[in-house]
């Protein structure tokens, strides 16, 4: 079992409790044990007598993480199923109703899945329940229309990444497979993966099929070839493993990286110089011109090479013909991490130690981003607690000496564009991440004059997580965004790329976008535990993938000029 199926079976579970018996103590243990196992190093690695030591696991957590490694399931997850029905867990994807609304609704019209939640909104039964209403109501039928567009769930890009790491350090013990390296949708770094695609290098293509088959976790061999087999794994990824000859792995790998529309708009460029591009090189007359590398093809094509992550159809291949290029950010031009939490509120590591974690990642600063009282399930800070929290930060820099640590909050954008903290408070901070935490359905009008409130408001330095989407959870909330860039531009207000793996927010569209607009960027981790520095690489892929390079980014600054920014 891997971490992200470990976590995903106590989500699961969190879930259930909340609409079965709504015991915030039970949900909020099993929550954060999810939390601590998607961040922590591989549990089938770990000594046992470690594991509950962690943060937000302890004893009773750590037994039942111990019986999902030895049997592959959790009794209690069984049990839970049996008595809560899977349509009900559905209800609570539906933006505005919570564990409580999803179970008055199951015992009240007997609901249990969507499709009796549409009928029921579409009849006006639900317009009859005390609480709910004819808006409520309304608010159900536009939710239902958005998941029924949504596309069908595809793997987040970390619990991904977790699956390649295996694959291909197995792949590479086959001693016939010269090279193998991952193409598609996983290299071109994008948020969610469909599925794998390997390309290897053999003279003994039959050999390296067959290793292939050896790799633990198959749920299903679906296709097998001379050159090509196809495996569905238990994480639920299909995997193909295509062999291809060495003359040909630059034209493969370029054929499979993608996307479509990129190879669509490379096979026209070569129609036009008389040449022919497939998966198999760069012909003229039949003769193979290219094929051995992927820069060799692209400078066959009259262009330079185009990192996988544009590879779009962006207007890198443009960008290529011109020489214009962007030189893309890489981990190394970051100097801080602007938006981090603790134990003050809902992080899982004191001041000194997430201080201690940066330090040894070789930043030279970050901000501590607790969230604002508003959020009260994190006790969230208010006035007084900031203070007391001010003077454990001047300490813990004192001692440390080597690492610089900015005074910050992460407050709540209200409803009506208003902060939860007073001007006079703000006003006291070396930097203010000012995020909407609640009420993400309003209309695309109310959260888009929300947003620029809060941009206009002078203590603010970056909007955190614009969109609020989470990863196959809860769509991004609409808002005006050209609008919000502008006001942004004009009020010196950076947005954030958001590291977190279930966020990779801004979506790789928008940071384009506030690029193109004059608008900073700010690249964080929003950690809440010292694992979750390493989040960065995620963040990281988003921001390449939106064209951004170091100049776009404020905490690729020394402290000094960021200082400067602000004053």
């Amino acid at each position: 079992m891997q971490n992200h199926e470990i976590a995903k079976i106590f989500d699961e579970v969190a879930d259930m409790i909340e609409v079965s018996e709504d015991n915030f103590f039970r949900v909020r243990a099993y929550r954060n044990a999810a939390r601590t196992i998607r961040d922590c190093a591989p549990l089938a690695e770990m000594n046992p007598d470690a594991i509950p030591r962690m943060p937000g696991i302890g004893a009773e957590i750590s037994k039942k993480i111990g019986v999902i490694l030895k049997t592959g399931e959790l009794p209690l997850h069984r049990e839970l199923q049996q008595k809560v029905p899977p349509g009900i867990i559905a209800l609570l994807r539906v933006p505005g109703l919570g564990p409580k609304r999803a179970r008055t609704l199951a015992e009240q019209l007997k609901i249990r899945d969507l499709n009796d939640l549409k009928q029921a909104a579409q009849t006006g039964a639900v317009a009859s329940i005390r609480g709910f209403g004819a808006k409520m109501q309304e608010q159900i039928i536009q939710s239902l229309a958005q998941l029924e567009r949504r596309p069908a769930t595809r793997t987040m890009y970390s619990d991904a990444a977790e699956v390649v790491e295996k694959l291909i350090a197995h792949m590479r013990k086959c001693r016939v497979i010269e090279s193998v390296e991952l193409a598609g949708s996983f290299r071109r770094r994008r948020d969610t993966v469909g599925d794998l695609d390997l390309l290897a290098i053999s003279a003994k293509p039959a050999q390296a099929m067959e290793h292939l088959l050896a790799l633990p976790g198959i749920a299903e061999v679906v296709a097998r070839g001379e050159t090509k087999t196809s495996v569905t794994l238990h994480a639920g990824l299909q995997t193909d493993l295509r062999v291809v000859a060495r003359e040909s792995h630059g034209a493969a790998m370029v054929y499979f990286t993608g996307s479509q529309a990129h190879c669509v708009h490379l096979r026209r460029i070569a129609i036009k110089r008389g040449l022919l591009l497939n998966e198999y090189g760069l012909y003229r007359d039949g003769t193979s011109i290219a094929g051995a590398s992927e820069d060799e093809v692209y400078s066959a094509l009259g262009l330079k090479w185009i990192p996988p992550e544009l590879r779009e159809d962006r207007g890198e291949i443009e960008a290529a013909e011109a020489d214009k290029l962007p030189l893309l950010i890489e981990r190394g031009d970051l100097r801080g991490d602007l938006h981090t939490h603790t134990t003050y509120t809902d992080g899982r590591a004191s001041v000194e130690q997430m201080a201690k974690a940066a330090r040894a990642r070789g930043l030279e600063y970050i901000a501590i981003t607790d969230h604002s009282q508003r959020l009260a399930m994190t006790r969230g800070l208010d006035p007084k607690r900031l203070a007391e929290q001010w003077r454990e930060i001047e300490k813990v820099e004192k001692n440390l000496g080597s690492i610089r640590l900015l005074r910050g909050i992460e407050v709540d954008i209200l409803e009506d564009g208003g902060l939860d903290l007073p001007d006079e408070t703000l006003e006291e901070l070396d930097w203010v991440v000012a995020s909407v935490h609640y009420k993400l359905n309003q209309s695309s009008a109310e959260m888009t004059q929300r947003l620029i409130t809060a941009i206009r408001n002078p203590n603010v330095d970056v909007i955190g997580h614009p969109s609020g989407r989470l990863i196959n959870r809860r769509d991004p909330s609409e808002f005006d965004l050209a609008q919000v860039l502008r006001v942004a531009r004009e009020e010196g207000c950076a947005m954030e790329i958001n590291s977190q793996p279930d966020r990779l927010d801004l979506i790789d569209g928008a940071c384009l976008a506030a690029k193109r607009a004059g608008v900073k960027l700010v690249l964080s981790t929003d950690s809440h535990h010292p694992h979750d520095f390493a989040f960065v690489d995620y963040g990281l892929n988003q921001a390449r993938r939106g064209w951004i390079e170091a100049s776009d980014v404020l905490n690729t600054r020394p402290l000094k000029q960021l200082r400067q920014r602000r004053n």
